[in-house]
């Protein structure tokens, strides 16, 4: 039960960052290069989103028994080698691991107007990893 818990709160964070995302989808370049706290608000969120699918990803991962990822675009590679998410799916999410560690460590270098350019499909693939997660963790609960 404990497991479950701590899953559908990463999807709750997951939901409310997507929800603000999805809100400033519609945001032009200029507002967003000279708008500082609507650029940070958008980048945190961004980040909240892509870390917490990370970290349910490396939770199931260890919930079935298997090895920690040694590197968080492992993470959506090896969801979709054990069918949690297909694996073709698996290699669409796989970059979001390198945009997550520029927006944690090279943050300087995030660039506006590729963040408004992906920002609906980073969206919207987010959202269907939820939708996968969901169906895993009820399939889960049915096994028990």
């Amino acid at each position: 039960m404990y497991f479950r818990e701590k899953a559908l709160e990463k999807i709750r964070y997951m939901r409310l960052s997507l929800s603000y995302l999805e809100s400033k989808k519609g945001v032009k370049l200029e507002e967003l290069t000279s708008n500082y706290e609507l650029r940070s608000a958008i980048e945190r969120n961004l980040h909240v989103a892509i870390e917490s699918a990370l970290a349910l990803g490396e939770m199931i991962i260890s919930e079935l028994g298997g090895e920690p990822p040694e590197t968080n675009r492992e993470v959506f590679i090896r969801l979709g080698e054990i069918g949690v998410i297909p694996s073709n799916f698996a290699e669409r999410l796989a970059p979001l691991a390198g945009l997550r560690n520029i927006l944690v460590h090279q943050y300087n270098r995030v660039d506006p107007q590729k963040i408004l350019e992906f920002l609906p499909r980073i969206i919207r693939d987010l959202r269907d990893y939820i939708e996968y997660v969901m169906i895993f963790l009820s399939e889960s609960a049915n096994e028990s």
